[in-house]
Order: C-alpha cells, then structure tokens, then sequence
C-alpha cells in the first residue's frame, strides 16, 4: 500500500514537470531561424505580408501584429512581439507555417492512398477523379486549383501540391469517401495506414 502511494506521488511530479520542459522544447524552436535555399525567394512586405517564391511555385501568408519575421542572409527569424502567451504561440505557428511554406515551393508535398476492396479503382478525366469504392454508382471527386492529382494504378491515389495543409485536407476528403471499415479494411486509406480490423462474431447455434 505504502509503495503504490510513493509511485503516485512520483507520477504526479513528472507530470507537473512536464508542461514546463515542454514550453522549453518550443521556445527552442520558435528562437531557432528558418533556413531557406538559394532557389527561394522570400519577400517580406511592411512586416504584413510574406511572400515565397520557389521552383514549384508561389506561396503568400498575412501576418499579424503579434509577430515579427526578419530576413538574415538566407534564413527567417521568426519572433513575438511580446511576453503573451498568445503572442508567444503565434510566433512558433507561424514559423512552422512558413518552413512548411518553403518546403512546398521548393520540394513540393504529397500524399498517397491505396483503395482496397473487389472491383475499386480510381481514374482521371480532365479535372475529376471517377471512383469506384462499391457503390451502385460512380464517385467523383472534382481536383480543386493548384492541386495535381495522379493514378498510378487502378487502385493508387498520389496527391500533390505546394500547399501542405491543402495536399492533407484533399486526402482526407477523397478518404472519407469510403473509409476503411473494421472487419476487413475495404475501403481508401493512406499509403502508410494501419488498420486494425475486429474479429467477426460467430454467431453459434
């Protein structure tokens, strides 16, 4: 009885410490500057606007008065403007929205998935993906701008973009189609998925 206590009290104190060591992984990273390639343009408009520019394409973003972005050489200070806690947040978001930013016009993102199930498959006509996921009739999913979207199978979805949150939300659309279901996965999934499927209940007589 005595021993479960102190392992309680124990457990209690590394998780108060936890939040603390926490805030200090993320202040490492909101001082640490955002490296950009010689290929990358950066523009920074009045401290209001930040404008990239790679091979891949072009990308903007509107800042706010809570943050400051500062361009040294060939890297990005990304800082707050004040001691908030809001303020302070914003600073880390808004440098990781602008590496993901300089990663996507540089490199490009992209997402994968695989549709499992008898007689799925996926085709491209013009700007529309027809899909077959076991209905009694076609789905199709119209490619939104600035999204490239790819089969190179009957049963394979490539998805890329310069946009990283629009890459995943085009995914994620074209997955809940047909998500996978429990008992044997039929359905579309990310390339990388694990589905763990339940055990069908027999039923005995």
């Amino acid at each position: 009885m005595i021993e479960r206590q102190e392992n309680k009290v124990r457990v209690e104190k590394s998780c108060v410490l936890l939040p603390s060591f926490m805030n200090m992984i993320m202040s490492s990273k909101t001082k640490k500057p955002v490296q950009f390639p010689d290929s990358v343009d950066v523009l920074i408009q009045d401290n209001e606007r930040i404008e990239v520019k790679g091979k891949k394409g072009e990308l903007r973003l509107d800042l706010i008065s809570e943050v400051a972005v500062s361009i040294q050489e060939s890297s990005l200070n990304v800082q707050s403007t004040s001691n908030s806690k809001f303020s302070k947040a914003a600073a880390g978001t808004y440098r990781s929205l602008i590496n993901n930013m300089i990663i996507g016009v540089s490199e490009g993102y992209e997402k994968k998935l695989k549709l499992v199930g008898v007689g799925y498959r996926a085709s491209i006509q013009g700007k529309k993906v027809n899909l077959a996921l076991g209905f009694s009739h076609p789905v199709v999913y119209k490619i939104p701008d600035e999204i490239e979207i790819q089969t190179p199978s009957k049963t394979e979805i490539t998805i890329k973009g310069i946009d990283k949150q629009k890459v995943g939300q085009v995914a994620a659309e074209i997955r809940s189609l047909r998500p996978p279901e429990p008992y044997k996965g039929k359905g579309v999934r990310y390339q990388d998925e694990h589905i763990s499927l339940k055990e069908i209940k027999k039923v005995v007589v």
